[in-house]
């Protein structure tokens, strides 16, 4: 996957930057709208496709992306197909700033160093670019004005951008009233889209991954606690060094 095309994770984190704090809005559902986001990006580039409600890996090659890869990957080793709302509903240890720091490797943004109460370290990030946060809202505002079917890209980022809630945050007020509900509307133009965006909803209003009994147990009892494993790194996030007690804050 080249790098002429900026990903849909990439443009929800982009369209989710207050450019005046430095701040995303909707920091804990976004980490769910990054990892939906990844799902449609990895279908636009053939290899995974929906199952039902389910995502199957039907090409394991890699794209080139690291974090995309990375969830790929994770998909493959699941072996048979795995829910959405499964998938998205897992651990979220960091994604929001994996991909901070993936716009900054890359120069769409930069990051300012600041504190927090004078004492705590903090990290903002301005775009560096505004032009490119300035044509990936135009494409939503044109699809909301002109009721004209847009893009699969757009029609996904839109479904995304609705179930994190950054509705509010692009067209508040009254006066945004109706484009939040044509924002809304634009998720049944991509079906994988309106897929992963109501996993999202669905994960944010508490439809959580149940515990699986363990089938060797016998009929009215639970196995005892074994081994506890390693806990499976965040869905679609590199594997990360620990840091110490006063690692850098970032600033929601």
């Amino acid at each position: 996957m080249g790098r002429s095309r900026r990903t849909i994770p990439e443009e929800l984190l982009l369209l989710a930057l207050d450019p005046t704090t430095g701040t995303t809005a909707q920091p804990q559902s976004l980490d769910l709208g990054l990892a939906g986001a990844q799902l449609v990006e990895l279908a636009l580039a053939g290899r995974i496709a929906p199952d039902g409600d389910r995502i199957a890996v039907v090409s394991p090659r890699p794209t080139g992306d690291p974090t995309l890869d990375c969830a790929l990957e994770l998909l493959r080793r699941r072996g048979a197909p795995v829910r959405a709302v499964h998938w998205i509903g897992g651990p979220r240890l960091g994604l929001r700033q994996t991909y901070l720091s993936h716009l900054e490797r890359c120069g769409m943004v930069h990051a300012v160093a600041g504190q927090m109460c004078g004492v705590l370290p903090t990290t903002r990030y301005q775009a560096t670019d505004t032009e490119i946060s300035r044509e990936i809202r135009a494409r939503l505002d044109s699809a909301i004005r002109t009721g004209v079917p847009p893009d699969p890209r757009t029609a996904a980022l839109a479904a995304l951008a609705h179930a994190v809630g950054l509705g509010k945050h692009l067209y508040p007020g009254n006066e945004g009233r109706s484009s939040r509900s044509r924002l809304r509307d634009l998720i049944r133009h991509d079906p994988m889209g309106g897929l992963v965006a109501h996993a999202v909803m669905d994960v944010q209003n508490g439809a959580a991954v149940q515990p699986r009994r363990n089938p060797a147990a016998p009929a009215g009892r639970q196995a005892g606690p074994g081994p506890r494993p390693a806990p499976e790194p965040a869905r679609g996030v590199p594997a990360q060094p620990r840091r110490g007690p006063m690692a850098r804050v970032v600033a929601h």
